[in-house]
């Protein structure tokens, strides 16, 4: 069924294929748009701390930079997913208010928290209430393209934030010729256009039709990548997921595999996130961890990271995640892009009282 184009697109009605296909070109725009937006002169001396408020894909772009900076910088960065800032944040905390819609009501609270504590802001959104009270404030505020599904809007929320990092100084430029590259090689390789015989994607796809992934990165490598599978199971193949991180898993998940309680253990199926050169600990707490898995008949799947920096890393993962998240919801006759739940739990908050 995956290889049928026609069956393909009258599952796919809101073509969520466009966006994944096009998501190297967001990337390429998004730096685009990153390199002419003018650098605010409160990014011109470096903050003690940053602070990434968003929810969803806002807050993942937010765990990708707070991974690299983890091995660049001595910033302290945090996420926040909620409507008050924590008491940290002051005048040397940078603020990054990250709204697609630019109307998430929590982004909007912590931006007003954080004007009031005199924290520098740089606002990204396409529009909404965000983009209308940033430019009444005099806020920074780069707009991004709208119309597209927020979680299909990650190259334009995440990018633009390193970018302008990079060029205020804040940190080392990335090699984005090669994240272009192997984002592109990728498109190329899990496109719909691809048999399943040779598309990783749907193989693996086909491979957890029925289950529940559970899926594995490590600790400051590929948590966001394992974060980011997590929800986009959810919201693309609209079922449940979980994820985690070595080493934690081991001293505590681990032990739900021994077979021991009343529970099938063949409902799940564990995502590997593997990076080449991985340290050795972590390579042998995973290989170990694929043995006892094995003992109780259980495989699971392995994803690599590909190219050589870690930005690309993350982003390839990720973007092999996205691809099977939307050929599972094919397989399952499900069409990826409607998230009525969520539009149904805003339409309540929204109702008064």
């Amino acid at each position: 069924m995956l290889d049928d184009l026609e069956k393909i697109e009258a599952i796919d009605k809101e073509r969520m294929r466009d966006f994944l296909l096009e998501f190297p070109l967001h990337c390429k725009r998004a730096r685009r748009l990153a390199e002419e937006y003018p650098i605010p002169k409160e990014l011109s001396k470096k903050k003690e701390k940053i602070i990434i408020c968003g929810l969803g894909g806002s807050a993942i772009g937010g765990e990708i930079l707070k991974t690299l900076l983890h091995h660049q910088e001595d910033v302290a960065v945090f996420i926040n997913r909620n409507y008050s800032l924590p008491e940290l944040a002051g005048r040397n905390t940078l603020i990054f208010a990250v709204s697609y819609s630019g109307n998430t009501e929590e982004t909007l609270a912590a931006y007003k928290e954080a004007r009031k504590r005199g924290c520098p802001i740089f606002c990204i959104s396409s529009g909404g209430e965000l983009r209308r009270r940033s430019e009444e404030d005099g806020v920074p505020c780069l707009v991004i393209p709208s119309g597209m599904p927020p979680r299909c809007a990650l190259g334009y929320l995440f990018i633009p934030m390193l970018r302008v990092l990079e060029r205020a100084n804040w940190l080392r430029p990335y090699d984005y010729e090669e994240l272009f590259q192997v984002l592109i090689d990728l498109r190329d390789r899990l496109s719909p256009s691809v048999p399943t015989r040779e598309n990783l994607a749907k193989e693996a796809a086909i491979d957890l039709y029925g289950k529940i992934p559970l899926i594995w990165g490590v600790e400051g490598r590929t948590d966001a990548v394992a974060h980011r599978l997590k929800t986009q199971f959810n919201e693309n193949s609209k079922i449940l997921a979980f994820w985690d991180v070595f080493p934690e898993l081991n001293h505590n998940e681990i032990v739900g595999w021994g077979g021991e309680g009343e529970i099938d253990l063949k409902n799940f199926y564990p995502i590997f996130i593997r990076e080449k050169g991985e340290e050795e600990k972590i390579r042998k707490r995973i290989k170990v961890t694929q043995s006892l898995l094995e003992k109780v008949g259980i495989k699971g799947k392995e994803i690599w990271t590909e190219g050589r920096d870690l930005l690309p890393k993350i982003l390839s993962s990720i973007y092999t995640g996205d691809w099977i998240s939307f050929y599972l919801a094919l397989i399952q006759g499900i069409d990826p892009t409607p998230v009525e739940p969520i539009d149904l739990l805003k339409r309540k908050l929204s109702q008064d009282p």
